[in-house]
Protein backbone atom coordinates (compact mmCIF):
# COMPACT_ATOMS: atom_id res chain seq x y z
CA UNK A 1 0.00 0.00 0.00
CA UNK A 2 1.29 3.66 -0.78
CA UNK A 3 2.31 6.11 2.03
CA UNK A 4 -0.95 8.24 1.13
CA UNK A 5 -3.74 5.17 1.68
CA UNK A 6 -2.09 4.29 4.54
CA UNK A 7 -2.66 7.38 6.14
CA UNK A 8 -6.44 8.15 5.03
CA UNK A 9 -6.83 4.82 6.77
CA UNK A 10 -4.89 6.09 9.88
CA UNK A 11 -6.94 8.97 9.10
CA UNK A 12 -10.74 7.57 8.75
CA UNK A 13 -9.92 4.70 11.66
CA UNK A 14 -9.03 7.96 14.08
CA UNK A 15 -12.29 9.65 12.94
CA UNK A 16 -14.22 6.31 13.74
CA UNK A 17 -12.29 6.08 17.33
CA UNK A 18 -13.45 9.39 18.28
CA UNK A 19 -17.27 8.84 16.82
CA UNK A 20 -16.58 5.73 19.45
CA UNK A 21 -15.52 7.36 21.97
CA UNK A 22 -17.84 10.17 21.86
CA UNK A 23 -21.14 8.22 21.52
CA UNK A 24 -19.50 6.13 24.39
CA UNK A 25 -19.07 9.15 26.66
CA UNK A 26 -22.68 10.51 25.30
CA UNK A 27 -24.68 7.14 25.80
CA UNK A 28 -22.66 7.31 29.64
CA UNK A 29 -23.60 10.71 29.88
CA UNK A 30 -27.68 9.39 28.99
CA UNK A 31 -27.35 6.97 31.42
CA UNK A 32 -26.50 9.66 34.59
CA UNK A 33 -29.32 11.47 33.38
CA UNK A 34 -31.32 8.10 33.41
CA UNK A 35 -30.28 7.59 37.05
CA UNK A 36 -30.48 11.03 38.41
CA UNK A 37 -34.37 10.49 37.12
CA UNK A 38 -34.78 7.14 38.87
CA UNK A 39 -33.46 9.19 42.36
CA UNK A 40 -35.72 12.41 41.94
CA UNK A 41 -38.82 9.73 41.01
CA UNK A 42 -38.18 7.74 44.04
CA UNK A 43 -37.73 10.62 46.11
CA UNK A 44 -41.12 11.86 45.81
CA UNK A 45 -42.30 8.55 45.78
CA UNK A 46 -41.20 8.36 49.40
CA UNK A 47 -42.48 11.64 49.78
CA UNK A 48 -45.99 10.53 48.68
CA UNK A 49 -45.63 7.44 50.68
CA UNK A 50 -45.14 9.54 54.40
CA UNK A 51 -48.30 12.09 53.33
CA UNK A 52 -50.28 9.25 52.80
CA UNK A 53 -49.32 7.38 56.24
CA UNK A 54 -49.35 10.89 58.01
CA UNK A 55 -52.39 12.73 56.01
CA UNK A 56 -54.61 9.81 54.94
CA UNK A 57 -54.23 10.65 51.55
CA UNK A 58 -51.87 10.88 48.28
CA UNK A 59 -50.63 14.18 46.76
CA UNK A 60 -49.37 12.21 43.70
CA UNK A 61 -51.84 11.68 41.14
CA UNK A 62 -48.97 10.81 38.49
CA UNK A 63 -44.99 10.99 38.03
CA UNK A 64 -43.84 11.21 34.45
CA UNK A 65 -40.13 10.80 33.14
CA UNK A 66 -38.48 12.23 30.21
CA UNK A 67 -34.96 11.97 28.45
CA UNK A 68 -34.30 14.65 25.53
CA UNK A 69 -33.35 12.95 22.38
CA UNK A 70 -30.56 13.09 20.91
CA UNK A 71 -31.77 15.38 18.18
CA UNK A 72 -33.73 17.55 20.80
CA UNK A 73 -30.61 18.01 22.64
CA UNK A 74 -28.58 18.58 19.13
CA UNK A 75 -31.23 21.60 18.55
CA UNK A 76 -31.01 23.13 21.70
CA UNK A 77 -26.94 23.05 21.13
CA UNK A 78 -27.62 25.24 17.75
CA UNK A 79 -30.64 27.53 19.27
CA UNK A 80 -27.68 28.51 21.73
CA UNK A 81 -25.13 28.66 19.27
CA UNK A 82 -22.89 25.77 21.07
CA UNK A 83 -20.17 22.91 20.04
CA UNK A 84 -21.65 19.65 20.02
CA UNK A 85 -19.74 18.11 23.42
CA UNK A 86 -20.90 16.01 26.27
CA UNK A 87 -19.49 18.85 28.81
CA UNK A 88 -22.03 21.72 26.61
CA UNK A 89 -24.51 19.51 27.11
CA UNK A 90 -23.93 18.66 31.34
CA UNK A 91 -22.84 22.76 31.70
CA UNK A 92 -25.93 24.39 29.55
CA UNK A 93 -28.93 22.39 29.09
CA UNK A 94 -30.51 22.17 32.34
CA UNK A 95 -33.55 20.09 31.20
CA UNK A 96 -32.11 16.96 29.24
CA UNK A 97 -33.76 14.88 32.09
CA UNK A 98 -37.11 16.07 33.09
CA UNK A 99 -39.82 14.47 35.44
CA UNK A 100 -43.51 16.18 35.95
CA UNK A 101 -45.25 15.80 39.37
CA UNK A 102 -49.26 16.33 39.08
CA UNK A 103 -50.68 16.90 42.30
CA UNK A 104 -54.35 17.41 42.82
CA UNK A 105 -53.90 20.72 44.59
CA UNK A 106 -51.62 23.65 44.36
CA UNK A 107 -51.44 23.20 48.27
CA UNK A 108 -49.75 19.90 47.18
CA UNK A 109 -47.35 21.23 45.10
CA UNK A 110 -46.32 24.03 47.66
CA UNK A 111 -45.81 21.31 49.95
CA UNK A 112 -44.10 18.31 47.73
CA UNK A 113 -41.71 21.42 46.33
CA UNK A 114 -40.70 22.46 49.87
CA UNK A 115 -40.16 18.80 51.53
CA UNK A 116 -38.43 17.77 47.79
CA UNK A 117 -36.09 20.97 48.26
CA UNK A 118 -35.13 20.48 51.86
CA UNK A 119 -32.94 17.29 51.44
CA UNK A 120 -29.69 18.42 52.08
CA UNK A 121 -28.58 16.44 48.93
CA UNK A 122 -30.73 18.77 46.95
CA UNK A 123 -29.03 22.17 45.58
CA UNK A 124 -31.62 24.03 43.86
CA UNK A 125 -30.24 25.92 40.59
CA UNK A 126 -32.88 27.63 39.48
CA UNK A 127 -36.86 27.93 40.14
CA UNK A 128 -39.68 29.80 38.36
CA UNK A 129 -43.16 30.06 39.55
CA UNK A 130 -45.73 29.82 37.04
CA UNK A 131 -48.73 29.09 39.18
CA UNK A 132 -48.39 32.17 40.59
CA UNK A 133 -47.13 34.26 37.65
CA UNK A 134 -48.54 31.97 35.02
CA UNK A 135 -47.09 32.74 31.10
CA UNK A 136 -48.82 35.10 29.20
CA UNK A 137 -50.43 32.21 26.73
CA UNK A 138 -52.01 30.61 30.66
CA UNK A 139 -49.51 27.99 31.26
CA UNK A 140 -49.14 27.21 34.40
CA UNK A 141 -46.71 25.21 36.21
CA UNK A 142 -43.62 25.17 38.84
CA UNK A 143 -40.35 24.51 37.35
CA UNK A 144 -37.45 23.69 39.44
CA UNK A 145 -33.98 22.85 37.93
CA UNK A 146 -31.86 20.89 40.55
CA UNK A 147 -28.83 18.98 41.17
CA UNK A 148 -29.04 15.31 42.74
CA UNK A 149 -26.34 12.66 43.04
CA UNK A 150 -25.83 9.59 41.62
CA UNK A 151 -23.70 7.33 42.86
CA UNK A 152 -21.80 5.32 40.71
CA UNK A 153 -19.19 2.34 41.45
CA UNK A 154 -16.19 4.88 42.16
CA UNK A 155 -17.81 8.22 42.09
CA UNK A 156 -20.46 10.62 42.91
CA UNK A 157 -21.60 12.51 40.60
CA UNK A 158 -23.90 15.54 40.51
CA UNK A 159 -26.45 16.15 37.87
CA UNK A 160 -28.86 18.41 36.61
CA UNK A 161 -32.88 17.17 36.77
CA UNK A 162 -35.94 19.96 35.59
CA UNK A 163 -38.73 19.22 38.25
CA UNK A 164 -42.10 20.47 36.93
CA UNK A 165 -44.98 20.49 39.43
CA UNK A 166 -48.60 21.25 38.50
CA UNK A 167 -52.34 20.32 39.57
CA UNK A 168 -54.18 18.07 37.42
CA UNK A 169 -56.46 21.03 36.29
CA UNK A 170 -52.85 22.54 34.41
CA UNK A 171 -51.37 19.22 33.38
CA UNK A 172 -55.26 19.04 31.56
CA UNK A 173 -54.94 22.48 30.07
CA UNK A 174 -51.30 22.15 29.06
CA UNK A 175 -51.85 18.99 27.09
Amino acid sequence: ESNSTQKTKRSSHEQFEKILENSLEFLSLMTYYRSAIREVETKFQILADESTLLNDRNPINDIQTRLKSPQSILDKLERKNLKISTENIEQEIFDVAGIRVVCPFIDDIDRLANAFLEQDDIVLINKKDYIRNPKPNGYRSLHLIVEVPIFLMHEKKMMKIEVQLRTIAMEFWAS
